[in-house]
């Protein structure tokens, strides 16, 4: 055979270009957007609203409770599964943690242990109808948001709570150095840790092969259930710890708080370059798409669109997330 008739291995500059966009496009997106915000604000409003540090703080604090809770989102889906039941979490978490700050003086440290142990409470009982009962993660986590939702209104008798421990309030909302509010503190180190685990632990690699091909990893010797109760357990954790945050941030929990919150992690994590079919995921992504969701919902706001607009926007992302994995796929894993 000739040296022409040789096939060619190496990709083609177009491919490498294709694969660049479909791997780190999304940073490109958040960069285009900042921009555009930057050149529209004054142009629409005569002042620049959106460039500024408040402002720009402002979008990081509203990102950072939809990012910790995607983190958590992100291993689930990773691992092949799905948990429609965050938002209900949170809002169960919430009011059990004012209960016990309220009417049991827990503490503030105490305090923030009820909500992550509520959280991890929740996620562990999704893992165990996953697991145990072998239900599908959409039917187990859609009955559980309607239980924990229902378990959060008994609980509240269906009213907010008020008048709960003032130094819970300000050890996990209010600033930091530099202005910083501490949600965005605490955002950056859950996103820190995440990545830590999914990329340089064995529990974050089993998550990945698990996702990636159930059947196979378990014939190699994977206890499989054991790590699923883990990753469920993971996002219910970082749910009560975004509750916790939720809480001490609007210094009171609502029963009904949390509503929609699991359209929101699902969109980011998806929107991040996390397969919805499993087996491919990663934090920077995510937290970049809860930054993405945040200034959507900033700049409508700045330029005065009316806030009914909001929820069509996201539900447009989310269907524009699953699109743009399903071409990302076919970029990065050619047939």
């Amino acid at each position: 055979m000739s040296e022409n008739a040789t096939p060619s291995l190496l990709p083609s500059p177009t491919n490498r270009v294709l694969e660049f966009i479909a791997r780190y496009g999304i940073i490109f997106v958040l960069v285009i957007m900042v921009v555009a915000l930057s050149i529209l604000t004054p142009s629409l409003r005569g002042e620049q609203y959106f460039l500024t540090k408040r402002n720009l703080l402002q979008v990081a604090l509203q990102a950072s409770i939809n990012s910790v809770i995607a983190v958590g989102m992100t291993f689930i889906i990773t691992s092949g599964g799905i948990d429609l039941s965050v938002g209900s979490m949170a809002g169960f978490a919430g009011v059990v943690t004012a209960i016990a700050l309220r009417d049991y003086g827990v503490g503030y440290l105490g305090g923030f242990l009820v909500a992550v142990g509520a959280g991890t409470a929740c996620g562990l009982f999704n893992g165990l109808l996953i697991t145990r009962a072998n239900l599908r993660p959409f039917i187990a986590t859609l009955g559980t948001m309607g239980i924990f939702r229902g378990l959060a209104l008994v609980a509240s008798d269906g009213r907010p709570i008020y008048g709960f421990n003032r130094r819970f309030i300000d050890t996990f909302s209010g600033e930091t150095f530099f202005d910083i509010p501490k949600p965005v503190i605490v955002a950056a180190l859950v996103a820190v840790g995440g990545w830590l685990i999914l990329t340089q632990t064995r529990f974050g690699k089993y998550t990945i092969a698990i996702g990636g091909n159930e059947e196979t990893t378990g014939l190699a010797g994977i206890p499989i259930q054991r790590y699923k109760l883990g990753i469920y357990a993971l996002g219910g954790f970082l749910t009560g710890t975004a509750a916790a945050l939720l809480t001490a941030r609007l210094s009171s929990a609502d029963p009904i708080a949390g509503n929609l919150f699991e359209l929101d992690a699902i969109a980011a994590t998806v929107m991040g370059g996390t397969s919805l079919t499993g087996g491919e995921g990663t934090i920077l992504g995510t937290v970049v798409g809860a930054l993405i969701i945040s200034l959507v919902r900033n700049g409508m706001n700045i330029l005065n669109v009316q806030s009914f607009w909001q929820q069509f926007v996201i539900g447009s992302v989310i269907i524009l997330a699953v699109m743009l994995d399903q071409w990302r796929k076919k970029q990065v894993r050619p047939q």
